[in-house]
């Protein structure tokens, strides 16, 4: 069982922050057939909505500050942000960015777990989240990838509420039953100064054909195509501003 709607605690939401918003806007066109539109209110800052035909699926905004690496940031669902927050802290974690409004459309935080990883936190109103979730283009998996494993599978479940299965070589995620992500435990071949992310997985009707795609757009494969043993095909790609996302098809 997968989850196909924002539910309490799940993720909801992905964004792209990026340092060429009209580039992104071409690349992930390219590789999911995304149509884009940027809110032309100005104190939107440009904030660009992705669309798979009428269904909101992703987000891409400029970057906040000068200097800040492009980079994918996961949402998760909370029917109060500022509770949320509150959890946040008092789990270790830290509180970057709000809570806040945004207009009518929800309330939100900017968040890192004990180990540094970024999330966001979304209270939605007019808005819930993406309209579509485990469809191609759209947002399959959430992954974090840490190296302190065992601090995050006690802080998430006591922010969110998530279940963990029982794995020692890769726990997964879930709410009530419904798996959405795991957990990466980086090793000796993540240099050391790649940090703690979360890192999302779009899903794909063909992996192979999907990366070759995101390199004749310009983007690079960090993990070439690769079938899971009892898992999906996956591979990982850096778009051409840098920011780092996986590809995925269930089944192999």
């Amino acid at each position: 069982m997968k989850l196909t709607a924002p539910v309490p605690g799940g993720p909801c939401w992905i964004e792209l922050s990026t340092s060429d918003v009209p580039a992104a806007k071409t690349f992930y066109a390219a590789l999911f057939g995304w149509r884009c539109e940027t809110d032309p209110r100005e104190e939107a800052g440009g904030y660009t909505v992705a669309h798979l035909g009428d269904a909101r699926v992703a987000a891409l905004s400029p970057v906040y500050q000068p200097g800040q690496p492009p980079a994918w940031t996961v949402s998760f669902a909370t029917g109060d942000a500022d509770a949320s927050a509150e959890k946040v802290t008092a789990a270790g974690g830290s509180l970057l960015v709000g809570p806040m409004d945004v207009f009518d459309q929800g309330r939100f935080a900017v968040a890192a777990d004990p180990s540094g990883a970024v999330f966001s936190l979304w209270q939605g109103r007019a808005f819930a989240g993406a309209d579509l979730f485990n469809d191609p283009g759209t947002l399959g998996w959430a992954e974090l990838v840490t190296r302190e494993t065992d601090p995050a599978l006690a802080f998430y479940p006591a922010v969110l509420g998530w279940t963990v299965s029982a794995s020692e070589s890769y726990p997964q995620w879930g709410i009530d039953g419904a798996d959405f992500g795991g957990v990466l435990t980086m090793d000796e071949k993540f240099p050391p100064q790649v940090r703690p992310h979360w890192l999302p997985y779009f899903v794909v009707t063909d992996v192979d054909a999907a990366a070759a795609s995101a390199q004749r757009a310009g983007g690079d494969l960090l993990m070439p195509p690769a079938s899971i043993p009892q898992g999906p095909r996956i591979a990982v790609i850096r778009d051409p501003q840098g920011a780092v996302f996986g590809i995925h098809r269930t089944g192999g």
